[in-house]
């Protein structure tokens, strides 16, 4: 088979594995909140399917949803007439994480019989590497702190909570108990009705160890019963921990010399998360390194960061049109226009 007469690449997604992924953490929380920006297309799966929440930050991804009541949306920047129309749409549920965007909430709110959920973003501290590439979300704890104290009897806000974030793949973040407990007043934690800790459960890649899950969902399980000690329920904002496993990428050899395989799929219209956490997606097949040979596996277009995988040991001579299946590929797959690259399909998988 010649390079031109390869099959086109494509996604697939499966409805099954969503929603097994959905039930490990229904298991061990109160509230799951499938963060959207993940992958859309998991969104109506998880509404039409569970009764769990979806977390939004952009107006644009409210096209994947139809029961707006089941939105937690995230704010940034926004004006009454955002609030207002947001409302109208039937959301009642708000995070902000700065005080210029709840000031906006709350003067929008004032003069109505509005009643809304609300959650204020503490900005917690991560025990990572000072590296100026993240912005730094949330409110310190002495504004969070001030704030639940004014807020609590506010005849709005008919459940009260707090919000934080860890960073995608993070497996070091997960004392989460000691860290809410140094930052928190006991006014606070007595005043508040949920906890929202964000994403951050990890999914499996070529370059991540994720032996940890089993020692995360057992402090998620502790950290809910700390809470239910006092009233207060564990929400919690997965998205890649869902959508990933859910997700194959199928490309196809277009060329082979040296130890370099050439597919016909490039990470700037499929696995941008090579470039930007950077995580690696896994190779359907690939053995131990005394077990197959090493390649290296290039998307198709001329920029030396196309690199799906730098090093993967194949079993199999490869040749130009064999499948290079990708697995763990569905969260983040997002596309851009370098090179006028097309958007790859989704197939969906009962």
């Amino acid at each position: 088979m010649s390079s031109s007469t390869v099959p086109s690449p494509k996604f697939t997604l499966s409805k099954k594995v969503v929603l097994e992924q959905y039930n490990k953490v229904r298991e061990v929380v109160d509230i799951p909140a499938f963060s959207s920006k993940t992958n859309p297309r998991v969104s109506p799966m998880i509404e039409e399917n569970t009764d769990g929440f979806l977390s939004v930050h952009m107006i644009n991804e409210l096209k994947h949803v139809r029961d707006m009541s089941r939105v937690l949306f995230l704010a940034q920047g926004w004006t009454s007439e955002i609030v207002e129309d947001l409302y109208e749409k039937g959301i009642r549920s708000f995070a902000v994480d700065n005080e210029f965007d709840l000031d906006v909430l709350l003067s929008t709110i004032e003069p109505t019989d509005w009643k809304i959920t609300l959650l204020l973003r503490l900005k917690l501290k991560e025990h990572s590497l000072r590296t100026e590439r993240y912005f730094v979300f949330g409110m310190t704890s002495d504004v969070i702190n001030e704030r639940v104290t004014q807020l609590k009897d506010d005849h709005h806000i008919e459940q009260l909570g707090v919000h934080f974030h860890r960073k995608t793949q993070n497996v070091n973040e997960w004392k989460i108990q000691q860290d809410i407990e140094d930052v928190l007043t006991e006014q606070t934690l007595e005043a508040i009705d949920i906890l929202n800790i964000g994403g951050g459960l990890p999914s499996e890649y070529a370059n991540t160890n994720v032996d940890v899950i089993g020692g995360i969902f057992r402090r998620l399980t502790e950290l809910r019963e700390w809470l239910h000690e006092k009233d207060i329920q564990l929400m919690i904002e997965p998205g890649r921990f869902i959508s990933a496993p859910a997700g194959k990428l199928i490309t196809y050899i277009t060329g082979v010399y040296d130890n370099n395989i050439i597919v016909n799929a490039s990470v700037y219209n499929s696995d941008m998360d090579a470039i930007l956490v950077p995580v690696k997606l896994r190779v359907e097949g690939e053995v131990g390194n005394n077990a197959g040979k090493p390649y290296v596996i290039k998307g198709c277009t001329p920029c030396s960061m196309d690199l799906f995988r730098y090093r993967v040991y194949l079993k199999d001579e490869p040749k130009i049109g064999d499948e290079i299946v990708f697995i763990n590929a569905g969260a983040y797959n997002f596309t851009s226009n370098f090179c006028d690259l097309e958007e790859i399909p989704t197939e969906i998988i009962e």
